[in-house]
């Protein structure tokens, strides 16, 4: 499962293995017996390396995991860094909503001008 969820992640960030490799310093040959579950148990090291070029912590990528085995889909690691965001700088669900339902209108609102 770890090696499914680091193949997801970085064909997400439209890493190829090589890049992967070459950027965290990780061979291709581990990082391809990862991907394909034949190792499953790389060290903290190997890990912190991953998500780093993964640009994720490595708790978020230990998450990302657990979330997965569970049979959970997690939010990307972008989207849950940006709520993070928004949380510390004091922006409340509320708000955003609110935005969310202005950008809806103005858009809806552009649709209807140029269907007339």
């Amino acid at each position: 499962m770890l090696g499914k969820c680091i193949q997801e992640l970085r064909m997400q960030k439209g890493l190829s293995m090589s890049e992967l490799a070459e950027r965290s310093g990780v061979t291709k040959s581990y990082l391809n017996s990862l991907e394909r579950g034949i190792k499953t148990n790389p060290s903290i090291q190997i890990l912190e390396k991953i998500a780093l070029v993964l640009e994720m912590e490595l708790g978020s990528l230990v998450r990302y995991v657990h979330d997965r085995q569970k049979g959970n889909v997690p939010c990307d690691p972008e989207w849950a860094a940006l709520i993070g965001e928004l949380q510390s700088s004091g922006i409340s669900k509320e708000m955003v909503k609110s935005w969310k339902d202005a950008w809806t209108q103005k858009q809806g609102n552009q649709t209807k001008k140029y269907s007339s």
